[in-house]
């Protein structure tokens, strides 16, 4: 059964309310969803977003990408040969990791249509329910507080909260927010990149003489400097997790050796798609580091995506996966479902939106 189409659409879709972290503020997202159409009329969904601020992905590169390369490596390729089509993809051109990743998730959801298997089976797994945190946006303290608040309300038991500004400010929002959700309540704080090595470990520890105890602190320095990212693990008690270090499996490769980091952030969108996204967890599963399962501001399909991935390694222990919350009505049928903090997918083949 061959490929016989691989056809993408724009769309926007308005957030709920903005997204704000220490890099970008986001009031919308552009989505570009592929199709792969194979010669008996099945089509596989994917899709994925423009994060220009993070992957260096636009709407038209990835758009680009698709029609170009990705199209001319794999138009007419036998979709019995998975391995061998996940690979062409990956090498077909450099860089573009969001457009390998709408196609690279619209495959996977062919082939579970084709093998009539939801996507986490197709992978190994067993379907499960997962716990997602909340993010809390970047903001002035009192007002994370009443957001921190408004989340617990609807049933979250672990909020992320967007940090990586100045130090005063950043500690008393993190205080505020344990003063109002008290300690029930599990705190991560996410500084996408927002400090130096020093500033970090200052920061931390002074986190840790006032008692306040946070799962982890997610990138506290710039991705490229491991020097520094190394420099804080070494320097504070308090787990430190890898995002935007944490591309490919190259570069989880490289965190592993200079022992950076106890934790890694797996995105489908930075790895390109759930291929190298479980190679990732591998990676990190021989080395003894947990992973979590996270997602750029993105649609309800990459996100249903990354749910099945994380039903299927073993490896993927903490799920970030409240992307599709944020989203007005996408007017999507289908994928995964919310009851509060718990995550569902279906038992439907592929990702199991119709």
């Amino acid at each position: 059964m061959n490929i016989t189409d691989i056809i993408c659409e724009k769309r926007t879709v308005l957030l709920k309310r903005p997204f704000k972290t220490a890099v970008r503020t986001v009031e919308t997202i552009d989505v570009m969803d592929v199709r792969v159409i194979t010669e008996d009329g099945t089509e596989g969904y994917g899709s994925a977003t423009a994060t220009l601020q993070v992957t260096g992905d636009s709407l038209e590169g990835m758009k680009a990408a698709v029609e170009g390369p990705i199209k001319e490596a794999l138009l007419y390729e036998d979709m019995n040969k998975r391995n061998e089509l996940l690979l062409k993809l990956e090498n077909c051109c450099i860089h573009n990791s969001n457009a390998k990743a709408a196609v690279d998730i619209a495959l996977h959801d062919a082939f579970g249509k084709q093998y009539n298997l939801p996507v986490y089976r197709l992978l190994g797994g067993e379907k499960d329910v997962l716990e997602t945190d909340m993010t809390v946006s970047i903001n002035a303290p009192a007002m994370m507080q009443e957001e921190a608040v408004a989340r617990v309300a609807e049933g979250f038991n672990v909020l992320k909260l967007k940090v990586g500004h100045e130090e005063e400010e950043d500690f008393q929002r993190v205080l505020k927010v344990k003063e109002a959700v008290g300690n029930e309540v599990g705190l991560r704080l996410d500084a996408n990149q927002g400090w130096n090595g020093k500033q970090a470990v200052h920061f931390i520890k002074r986190l840790e003489k006032a008692g306040i105890n946070v799962e982890f602190i997610e990138q506290p320095v710039s991705a490229h400097d491991l020097k520094a990212l190394k420099y804080v693990r070494d320097n504070v008690h308090l787990p430190i997790m890898a995002d935007e270090s944490a591309f490919s499996p190259r570069e989880v490769l490289r965190l592993v050796e200079m022992d950076c980091v106890d934790y890694v952030n797996i995105k489908l969108m930075k790895a390109g798609g759930l291929r190298r996204a479980g190679q990732i967890a591998d990676i990190c599963e021989s080395a003894g580091i947990p992973c979590m399962i996270g997602s750029m501001m993105e649609s309800t399909v990459s996100g249903t995506a990354a749910a099945h991935l994380a039903m299927a390694h073993p490896n993927i222990k903490l799920y970030d996966l409240d992307a599709p919350l944020w989203m007005k009505d996408e007017g999507l049928k289908g994928g995964m479902s919310y009851e509060g903090r718990e995550v569902a997918v279906g038992d439907s083949p592929g990702l199991g939106f119709y």
